[in-house]
């Protein structure tokens, strides 16, 4: 199983029943593959709509937030993009999951933008971030080049300020109780030793660590 497997698996698990979910582009994505059958949970695209689901035949005039093809499920509700921000900024949205590229131990984050590159723009990420209820960030725990994700300080302009309440990656989950980071479940295939060297960021071990639940 890849990464990107991994870490949206474990996030699917963190989706109660009746919530209303908003995934951002990317691997977050892949979280609504892998929701337990024993829940329902209504997702929210910020683009306009109230019931995403699988796609049965492609509509070119029905797409996600990131523009990809998506399905709706018996009574979805579609509306303006106005009335979907009202959504996220009036605190109706339970839990946003979205990628990141730095997450630090103060629970701040970056996810839009690389220092000196050219973006389009952060997209509805921020709106999310401040309001959704529960913040999940799913990342992989290092760059490509091997270099930590989770820091001390988040060196990348950030999306927000002191909003993310917890983090998943392929390795771990962290837990932001407090204004502390705790690690809550480590990967069976490494040690705790091992994740301290991958893992900038100060963080303390649950009292009750657990393996990382994959179903």
């Amino acid at each position: 199983m890849d990464a990107k497997s991994i870490i949206a698996r474990r996030v699917a698990l963190e989706l109660n029943d009746d919530d209303v979910v908003n995934l951002g582009i990317g691997l977050p994505t892949q979280v609504a593959n892998y929701v337990p059958e024993t829940i329902e949970v209504t997702f929210q695209s910020e683009n306009g709509f109230l019931g995403l689901g699988a796609i049965t035949e492609i509509d070119t005039n029905l797409v996600n937030a990131g523009g990809q093809p998506c399905g709706m499920v018996l009574g979805a509700a579609m509306f303006d993009s106005a009335f979907s921000f009202a959504l996220i900024r009036g605190g109706h949205v339970d839990v946003c999951v979205l990628g990141g590229l730095q997450v630090d131990e103060h629970t701040n984050l970056t996810n839009w933008v690389v220092s000196g590159k050219m973006v389009p723009g952060m997209g509805g990420a921020m709106d999310l971030v401040v309001g959704a209820k529960k913040v999940i960030i799913a990342l992989e725990h290092c760059a490509k080049n091997g270099a930590p994700k989770l820091l001390h300080e988040c060196t990348y302009p950030l999306t927000a300020a002191n909003k993310v309440s917890m983090v998943v990656t392929e390795l771990a989950v962290f837990e932001f109780i407090d204004q502390q980071m705790v690690l809550r479940e480590i990967s069976p295939d490494i040690t705790l030793d091992e994740l301290r060297q991958k893992t900038e960021a100060n963080f303390i071990v649950s009292d009750d660590l657990q393996p990382l639940k994959v179903h």
